[in-house]
């Protein structure tokens, strides 16, 4: 049963997820995007969906006692900031990717993939350093649980964007 929760909840992330791609790309090509360019708010509150969706991933998948929640939730909360801090820096390597697709140079796709190496890298660091935290008020098998689910998700949007957008053209 808690396969086809995750299955379902794992649809409407990616739905969330995919259906954002297109504002990135829009809000990257500035003010001649046209009438469907998302702003930054609209990234900010689509962001905003995706944590909330992740929070109720979690809290339909982690069974916690009343104790482990009133303990685990709180860390979670402050986890979930410090990836959010993550992904403001994904966000922003996005846009800047989509503003110099047509005009990249070898210097400029060289930063990109030194720059998104470094987020894949903090991201990793950023989940193992929660490891022990979440140990410590909830069991290791909990807190393993939580890591597959979490790694699951953030596995999930990344395949997302790695679809969503074209690769370098190396023909220029």
């Amino acid at each position: 049963m808690q396969n086809k929760a995750i299955a379902a909840i794992l649809v409407v992330v990616s739905t969330f997820w995919l259906s954002s791609v297109p504002m990135f790309a829009q809000a990257a090509q500035g003010a001649d995007a046209g009438p469907n360019a998302a702003t930054d708010q609209d990234i900010k509150l689509l962001r905003e969906d995706i944590r909330s969706e992740r929070k109720r991933l979690v809290a339909a998948n982690l069974p916690l006692t009343a104790t482990e929640a009133t303990k685990f939730w709180p860390i979670y909360d402050q986890y979930s900031a410090e990836f959010s801090k993550i992904g403001d820096a994904n966000v922003a390597l996005i846009k800047e990717y989509a503003q110099s697709y047509e005009t990249m140079t070898d210097d400029q796709a060289n930063d990109f993939m030194k720059r998104s190496a470094a987020i894949d890298q903090q991201s990793s660091a950023l989940l193992m350093k929660y490891v022990p935290i979440f140990g410590k008020v909830i069991s290791p098998k909990k807190t393993a649980r939580w890591y597959q689910i979490d790694r699951r998700l953030n596995l999930l949007v990344n395949l997302q964007l790695a679809t969503s957008f074209p690769m370098v053209d190396a023909s220029k």
